[in-house]
C-alpha cells in the first residue's frame, strides 16, 4: 500500500528542471519541453521539428535525442537485462525488487531516466536536473527502499546501450548527459 507521504514524494520527484534554460532557449522552446515533461512522455516528432524550427542550432542534438527515443524500448530492455545479470536474485522472493510490481516500477524509472536525458540532449543542457526534484526522489527511494546500486547499474547500462547507436564523436557529445544523472544518484550513496 502506498502511503500519503509516498504519493506526495512521487508528485515532487521531478527529475528535470527547465528553470536554468531561460538564457539558452525561448519561452516557446521551453514550453515544448515542459509540456512533454508534464505529460511524462518523450518529445514527439512534431515537438522535435518545432524545436529545430525555433532553435536551429539544436538540430543535430535534436536528432540524437530522436534516435534515443526511437530505440528507448531496446535500450531499457538491455539495461534491465544487465541489472538482472549483475543482481541475479533481485527479483526473487525476498529480493530487493520483489514482488514483480516493484521491479516494474524500477524498469519504468529507467524509461523515465532515458526520457529526461533525451530532454537534456535535445536542449543542449547538461545540467538538466532539478535539485529539489532529485532531493525528493532520493527521499522517495529511501522510503521505498529502492536498491540504489541496481538503479545506478541500470543508468550506467542505459548509457552503454545508448552509445551503440552513435559514432565515437557523437558518443563523446552525449556521454556527459548520462554521467550527470549517474553522478546525481552516486552522490546519494556518498551522502549516506
Amino acid at each position: 500500500m502506498i502511503t500519503e507521504s509516498v504519493k506526495q514524494l512521487i508528485i515532487k520527484s521531478r527529475i528535470v528542471s527547465f528553470s536554468t534554460w531561460k538564457g539558452l532557449h525561448s519561452e516557446g522552446v521551453i514550453s515544448i519541453f515542459q509540456k512533454a515533461d508534464d505529460e511524462g512522455r518523450y518529445l514527439t516528432d512534431d515537438d522535435l521539428e518545432e524545436i529545430k524550427t525555433l532553435s536551429p542550432q539544436t538540430s543535430s542534438s535534436v536528432e540524437r535525442a530522436k534516435l534515443l527515443r526511437e530505440n528507448a524500448a531496446l535500450i531499457v530492455q538491455q539495461a534491465r537485462e544487465q541489472v538482472l545479470a549483475t543482481y541475479p536474485n533481485i527479483t526473487e522472493t525476498d529480493g530487493e525488487l520483489y514482488p514483480p510490481e516493484r521491479a516494474e516500477a524500477c524498469w519504468r524509472d529507467f524509461w523515465h531516466f532515458l526520457r529526461c536525458i533525451t530532454f537534456g540532449i535535445a536542449g543542449n543542457s547538461q545540467e538538466f536536473t532539478s535539485s529539489e526534484g532529485m532531493a525528493n526522489m532520493r527521499l522517495l527511494y529511501q522510503e521505498l527502499r529502492v536498491p540504489l546500486g541496481a538503479m545506478i547499474c541500470g543508468l550506467e547500462n542505459l548509457k552503454i546501450s545508448s552509445l551503440q547507436f552513435f559514432n565515437p564523436n557523437e558518443q563523446e557529445l552525449i556521454i556527459p548527459y548520462f554521467d550527470h544523472l549517474i553522478n546525481q544518484l552516486k552522490q546519494w550513496t556518498m551522502d549516506n
